[in-house]
């Protein structure tokens, strides 16, 4: 173990699931608890290792997002799961890297795509180095994954290849918009099946596929990642609204300003049509977000004195911050983040029912613990 890293900077199942004593109590459970520890602290030690490159601006790209920080989340699932074998083995532990670099890769691409400020309290990589930096710099991380996993055999190539292919389309489906006829928000839940769901139950197959797991829990523990991996995502949309920007690491309503999709403002989309308080709100929702594009349209247009830097973002829309923070509250207290709320819930028991085959123990007691942090989280 890294007895040298700070202990902000490791990872503990106990810490993340708050598997405290009372919960975890018999020797059988702590151990349990100690033998993913210990396997979170070798994926850390490995991604540290895995992303270094040569050239200069290729290491410190990659490794941006990396050092602000991160859950975890899938090498924990993975390691989880694993103890339903031999546990931590070099495959488990190589395929729960590779899962993460491939989701680090993914938000380097989807911040360009939503053209976010903010990523784990630090400004996001295109902000610190354009656009086309930050593309280049998820799609090395993307090759570097792929590295690890051809490593692992044909099986787990496959898996990868699967997984790359529902990413791009849940971002494809989620950038062009539901079709004529439609529904917006089944459309919705499954552009966040591919983009969050399809990864997270990656994770959770490769915890059967490589720890020597019996292979009859690969369909329970796939169906588990990918329900609790929609829930995950519909948290995020509610987190989006905190007015507590010190534990979300971004500024309340990021997405809303952005015009992204959430749920909360589909569920305004469709009371919109029969109740005039959500029509009302919706319509302010979209005056906003225009008259914030075309501020941030004109600050890119501003010609700059030569020498000299532009201006911040940020100061060209600073004016609608006072009319967004109010909007967000009333979104935030309005039915619809409730609604939201409950929904991730239903996924959250969709996917726990999923786990009926695994023998009870440890295993599962902690997946429960997993899916109730993912539904209960504030960041």
């Amino acid at each position: 173990m890294n007895a040298g890293a700070p202990p902000a900077q490791r990872n503990s199942l106990g810490r993340s699931l708050g598997l405290g004593e009372k919960l975890f109590a018999t020797p059988t459970e702590r151990r349990f608890v100690a033998a993913v520890d210990d396997g979170l602290e070798l994926v850390e030690e490995g991604l540290l290792r895995e992303i270094a490159f040569a050239d200069d601006i290729a290491d410190a790209t990659t490794r941006y997002l990396l050092a602000a920080g991160g859950k975890r989340v899938r090498p924990t699932l993975t390691l989880l799961i694993a103890q339903l074998g031999e546990g931590a083995t070099p495959g488990i532990v190589a395929s729960a890297q590779a899962t993460e670099i491939t989701h680090l890769a993914s938000l380097y691409h989807d911040d360009v795509m939503d053209e976010a400020q903010m990523r784990r309290g630090v400004p996001s990589a295109q902000t610190v180095w354009g656009n086309n930096v930050a593309i280049l710099a998820g799609d090395l991380l993307f090759a570097r994954a792929s590295t690890i996993v051809s490593g692992l055999g044909q099986e787990a190539i496959l898996l990868q290849a699967e997984t790359f292919e529902r990413l791009c389309l849940g971002q494809l489906h989620e950038t062009v918009g539901p079709r004529e006829g439609d529904d917006p928000i089944a459309h919705y839940l499954d552009v966040l099946a591919d983009k969050t769901g399809s990864l997270i139950s990656t994770a959770a197959r490769a915890g059967v596929m490589f720890s020597g797991a019996p292979r009859e829990y690969l369909a329970p523990v796939a169906e588990f990642g990918e329900k609790i991996g929609i829930a995950f995502q519909l948290i995020d949309d509610v987190i989006d609204l905190s007015d507590q920007p010190a534990e979300t690491g971004k500024k309340a309503g990021t997405d809303l300003r952005a015009g992204v999709v959430t749920l909360p403002v589909l569920y305004l989309r469709q009371l919109a049509q029969t109740d005039l308080e959500a029509s009302s709100l919706l319509s302010e929702i979209d005056r906003l977000v225009d008259a914030t594009r075309a501020a941030a349209q004109r600050h890119h247009d501003a010609p700059t004195a030569e020498g000299s830097s532009p201006a911040p973002l940020a100061d060209a829309t600073a004016h609608l911050d006072d009319e967004f923070t109010d909007l967000v509250r009333r979104v935030r207290e309005h039915e619809v983040t409730e609604r939201t709320r409950v929904e991730a819930h239903r996924w959250a028991r969709e996917a726990l029912d999923a786990l009926s085959p695994l023998p009870d123990g440890p295993v599962k007691k902690a997946l429960t613990r997993f899916a109730d942090r993912v539904v209960e989280r504030s960041a």
